[in-house]
């Protein structure tokens, strides 16, 4: 497995795209907003939301056993997560064929990079990253034309985000995910891959 961590607009998805490997979509292991562990922020400007930037709102257990199965089977039953109505909407079976790596991409990925170093699955793990200005302007574009959650929303979860993101690179970087551009990306995996 190769790890795609980074910042929610940071460029992951259009990456795993470009590389054309399959990929295990880790956002769709959010989850459903009924839940009621999911942790709530109080964000300037209006009522507190849930706040789905805190690990707490993912199933990191569920995502880790996926990476197992598909490792160990090549294929997995994935869930599919439907961002603007909070909820899991159906599933889909990902499947390697003759691929020896896959992707694993989303905003917590490198909350199971250590699991999976000692499980012995992880080729690699980076964290793909922008200049943190040109990643909100990415994000609140791609939230806004994707309608995932109202507009007020989305500019307040924005505005909180653009300023946790030197927090979140931290992280990724603490755990052993190699901070790069998605061009850098790119080329890396491409290699690796070969």
């Amino acid at each position: 497995m190769i790890v795609l961590a980074g910042p929610s607009g940071a460029g992951k998805s259009h990456l795993a795209t470009r590389l054309g490997l399959p990929v295990l979509r880790l956002d769709d292991y959010y989850k459903d907003g009924g839940d009621p562990t999911l942790p709530v922020i109080d964000l300037a400007g209006g009522d507190p939301i849930v706040d789905w930037d805190d690990p707490a709102s993912w199933d990191a257990g569920r995502a880790v056993g996926a990476v197992a199965e598909l490792c160990r089977t090549g294929r997995t039953d994935a869930p599919t997560y439907d961002i603007a109505s909070s909820a899991h909407v159906g599933h889909r079976v990902l499947e390697l064929g003759d691929s020896a790596h896959f992707l694993a991409e989303g905003i917590f990925a490198h909350e199971i990079v250590e699991a999976c170093r000692e499980l012995g699955l992880l080729a690699d793990a980076l964290c793909i990253t922008q200049h943190p200005v040109a990643t909100f302007v990415r994000r609140l574009v791609r939230d806004l034309r994707e309608h995932r959650k109202p507009p007020l929303v989305l500019l307040r979860r924005g505005l909180h985000l653009l300023g946790a993101q030197r927090g979140l690179v931290e992280r990724a970087e603490a755990v052993g995910c190699r901070v790069v551009s998605p061009e850098v990306a790119f080329r890396e995996v491409r290699d690796l891959v070969r």
